[in-house]
């Protein structure tokens, strides 16, 4: 190699590109790190409506460093999804001073627990903390069974339409039984789901039985019971049960 000229100009020439594209890399993160490129401008979008400025501004003071080519994207994303009502937010950049921020709002689909837990769901069923001051339905089951109780509660929901009654309490229990409230106060024991019928299943038989059965009593009724494959036990009020009764002896 030492004795052709060729090879040797050739290995030359690949050097010096290899020092200038080290050199220009060099250079080149030096820039981006200088104080000549600041951010200057943070655009929000979004369709929001719970969203406050003033929680925004909170979460993001102090916090937001760097230039426009160092601020870590990833780390703002986080700082926005801790501000309440702050579901998704997708961060990018724009030439040359400008992080633009898109947000989704948390959309509440019904209160877990208590009310002063101020723990809710959303339609996707993923939980959250906010405050909120309004009639919701109400969600209870174990810990991690927040999906799981949003999807049963639509089912359901839509199950009692022909019935023009409405939902208000979702409960799973640990051994995951359901059990219903309606807005009339009527709780409804639907049981665990089995394999051979569902507790949705019993729920749609009580909605076909209804109208022709139930519907038709002038009492006010308490509980039902419908975890039985060919009927229902219902509590009414005022009712005394047969098995409660004692006979009445005549007197001597």
């Amino acid at each position: 190699m030492w004795d052709n000229p060729r090879q040797l100009n050739l290995a030359a020439n690949a050097l010096f590109v290899l020092v200038a594209l080290i050199l220009g890399a060099a250079g080149s993160y030096e820039l981006v790190r200088l104080p000549a490129f600041p951010l200057k401008v943070l655009r929000i979008d979004g369709d929001l409506t719970r969203v406050e400025r003033a929680r925004i501004v909170e979460a993001l003071q102090g916090r937001l460093r760097g230039t426009f080519f160092t601020t870590d994207l990833d780390q703002v994303r986080i700082l926005f999804e801790t501000v309440p009502w702050v579901r998704k937010a997708v961060v990018r950049r724009a030439w040359p001073d400008r992080l633009e921020v898109r947000i989704e709002e948390h959309v509440v689909l019904a209160r877990w627990g208590r009310r002063e837990d101020a723990r809710l769901v959303n339609i996707q069923g993923e939980p959250f903390t906010a405050v909120l001051d309004a009639d919701l339905p109400v969600f209870s089951g174990p810990q991690g069974s927040e999906r799981e109780v949003a999807r049963g509660y639509g089912e359901f929901a839509r199950s009692l339409l022909p019935l023009g009654l409405e939902l208000r309490q979702v409960s799973l229990s640990e051994r995951h039984a359901w059990q219903l409230k309606l807005d009339s106060g009527l709780i409804l024991q639907l049981g665990r789901d089995l394999a051979r019928h569902s507790a949705l299943d019993r729920l749609t038989r009580f909605v076909e039985v209804y109208p022709r059965t139930l519907g038709k009593m002038q009492r006010r009724l308490d509980y039902v019971d419908l975890r039985y494959a060919n009927g229902f036990v219902l509590r009414v009020p005022g009712l005394q049960r047969l098995d409660d009764a004692r006979p009445v002896r005549p007197k001597a």
